[in-house]
């Protein structure tokens, strides 16, 4: 169990803001090229500690059970990989006009482009009483789709705004994220008999690396004097990033009712939760390599970081509602069929 589920998800947001105080009162410690040499502790290290951590706590044989449910993945991986990049691209284009800063709105595409998360959408799911199968191999399986398609979205969205090239991102990303998956189940296999007797904290070990990712990242930032971010385009990113998620969370529930789609209530909470959550876990190492060097990283960054602490805070307090509606149609569907 990680941050997420130990110290409660107030405490990981909590850890979050004080990184990123440390990181304003001395910038130099974790800037590239100080003490922490985050050019190669971070850029390497870190990040392929985070995807072995991964590969080894992922159990993949639990995700057989809902294996055949290919509609409901199909709904969740076109909705998360290709409906929501795109609307955010064209919303961001009406933006592009405001003076809003446009490193935040750029951020604002990078959300859009990230895979589901593993934890939060499991979590919210098995709270409510959903498909929690359902939710384990979306969330697995839009992690593992994003190592390809996110960086290919990011380069599609914003093109030259990336500094690193094509072919060097994913040479990267096959060193530093798949090859430690692959190596963290493989090795998995062997030594899955004491993992299960023993329970390593798995998510605390990735919480806290990200949270050395996340300290670093601004340490760069705070150390270039010439990046300014004005409180309006914050104040205005916070609400669009709550309102985005409100509204894309109406259009999945909206869409998966539907009497034609088949979707029993306990899959549409599987759908709710999956489709419109983002990865931090994922997307901040993401970032990392394809935005490496840049000096608005930071910035681009930024509505990643609202969005992680902001689709735990609306999930948790939509739980009961949710609950009420899904217990209320089960019964209605048990009312419903005719008695033998």
């Amino acid at each position: 169990m990680g941050l997420l589920d130990r110290l409660g998800k107030e405490w990981f947001m909590l850890c979050i803001v004080l990184v990123i105080v440390l990181a304003k009162m001395d910038p130099s410690v974790g800037a590239k090229g100080g003490p922490l040499k985050p050019e190669v502790t971070i850029t390497y290290i870190a990040v392929s500690a985070i995807f072995f951590n991964s590969g080894l706590s992922l159990k993949t044989e639990e995700l057989t059970s809902a294996l055949m449910h290919i509609k409901l993945h199909l709904f969740v991986q076109i909705f998360t990989l290709a409906f929501f990049p795109t609307a955010i691209w064209l919303f961001l284009q009406m933006l592009s006009v405001t003076p809003i800063n446009e490193w935040l709105l750029k951020g604002l595409q990078t959300v859009g482009c990230m895979p589901p998360p593993v934890s939060s959408a499991v979590i919210l799911t098995k709270a409510v009483g959903g498909n929690e199968a359902a939710a384990i191999f979306n969330s697995a399986f839009g992690s593992f789709l994003g190592i390809i398609i996110t960086p290919l979205l990011l380069l599609i969205f914003l093109g030259s705004s990336s500094s690193v090239p094509f072919t060097s991102i994913f040479s990267q990303l096959s060193m530093t994220v798949v090859v430690p998956l692959i190596i963290g189940q493989i090795v998995r296999r062997y030594i899955k008999d004491w993992l299960e007797r023993r329970k390593p904290p798995f998510g605390t070990i990735s919480s806290c690396v990200l949270l050395t990712i996340i300290y670093t990242t601004f340490c760069d930032t705070f150390s270039n004097t010439n990046i300014d971010l004005d409180g309006f385009s914050l104040l205005v990113v916070l609400f669009i990033i709550f309102s985005v998620q409100l509204s894309f969370m109406f259009l999945t529930f909206f869409f998966s009712t539907r009497n034609n789609l088949g979707f029993t209530p306990a899959d549409t909470v599987a759908i709710i939760f999956c489709s419109t959550h983002k990865s931090l876990t994922l997307g901040i190492p993401m970032l990392k390599i394809v935005f490496a060097g840049h000096e608005h990283l930071s910035l681009i960054s930024v509505p990643l970081l609202i969005y992680h602490p902001a689709q735990i805070l609306l999930g948790s307090l939509l739980v009961p509602s949710i609950k009420s509606w899904m217990v209320s149609r089960q019964k209605g569907v048990k009312l419903m069929r005719p008695t033998v």
